[in-house]
């Protein structure tokens, strides 16, 4: 593969974990790695309070260390890998989500220096999972690879096929099983919340047809992926939270709504983002 992935780093243990994770999946595309380091203006630059003379080069030379403490641990750890940094002035969240088309995916650390003390995901990792075109990667530093399974949400929105196409061809590289989860709830009646008028064997069978149906043509093109399918009564979130425990990613479509249109996360991936135990790929339609 030709296309670049790229990696941002601010040297945190979570932009740590993501260089890590994107240096093993350059080398299992062999695809080029490109790892930025973003140096944000300074904040405080106005008339009363102007900003120290030498800031700018300060600023420059943290990017310079941490950038090749990057390159550094990528050459250890995947010296096959073909390797470029880059330091770019600006804000790290539109950075990052405007990284061109020629981009396969964008990965990010769960939380940078930046961050809130304890929070699970940052802004700038939410903020890119929600606005660039390409696949994002969210690792988190907990992580410990060596589960050989990729979960994937499926339902039968448009939105969920390019999440499909990507977990197949994770599952391909990786040499990992691939298991659809496809989450469903009983609707409940407007008038009677109380009283179900549904016939479960009906419901069960076609909630099973959702899923082999999207399965399907993708199995077809990807023979060597072993497949299984698996619909579960649940909240999606709480399945594929579930799911995640044993996999070495979670991959989900985006379904966000509302005036903003495609800048918005929906509430299953943004809520993955925050409780799921291994890296999630957010996958935009």
């Amino acid at each position: 593969m030709s296309s670049r992935i790229v990696v941002g780093t601010d040297g945190s243990v979570s932009a740590k974990a993501a260089v890590g994770w994107a240096a093993d999946d350059a080398a299992r595309k062999q695809a080029p790695l490109h790892i930025v380091s973003v140096v944000e203006p300074w904040p405080y630059d106005v008339s009363r309070y102007p900003a120290p003379a030498d800031i700018g080069d300060t600023l420059s030379r943290g990017a310079t260390r941490v950038l090749d403490e990057a390159a550094a641990e990528v050459r250890r750890r995947r010296p096959e890998v073909a390797l470029t940094t880059e330091i770019v002035e600006g804000d790290p969240a539109a950075v990052l989500a405007h990284q061109g088309d020629d981009v396969a995916e964008v990965v990010v650390g769960s939380r940078g220096l930046g961050g809130f003390a304890g929070a699970l995901v940052g802004s700038v990792s939410s903020h890119v999972a929600s606005r660039a075109r390409c696949p994002v990667v969210v690792v988190r530093p907990e992580f410990e690879p060596g589960h050989r399974e990729i979960v994937v949400g499926v339902d039968d929105s448009p939105e969920c096929e390019p999440a499909l196409v990507y977990a197949f061809e994770q599952a391909m590289v990786c040499g990992a099983a691939l298991r659809a989860v496809h989450a469903w709830q009983l609707p409940v009646h407007a008038y009677a919340p109380g009283i179900a008028y549904y016939d479960m064997d009906e419901i069960r069978l076609a909630q099973h047809q959702v899923v082999t149906e999207r399965l399907a043509a993708l199995s077809a093109k990807y023979p060597d992926v072993a497949v299984t399918g698996e619909p579960v009564c649940a909240h999606p979130v709480d399945a594929l939270t579930k799911a995640s425990r044993k996999a070495e990613l979670v991959v989900v479509g985006s379904h966000g709504r509302g005036r903003l249109g495609a800048l918005l996360l929906g509430s299953v991936s943004r809520a993955l983002l925050h409780h799921s135990f291994c890296p999630v790929a957010v996958v935009r339609h």
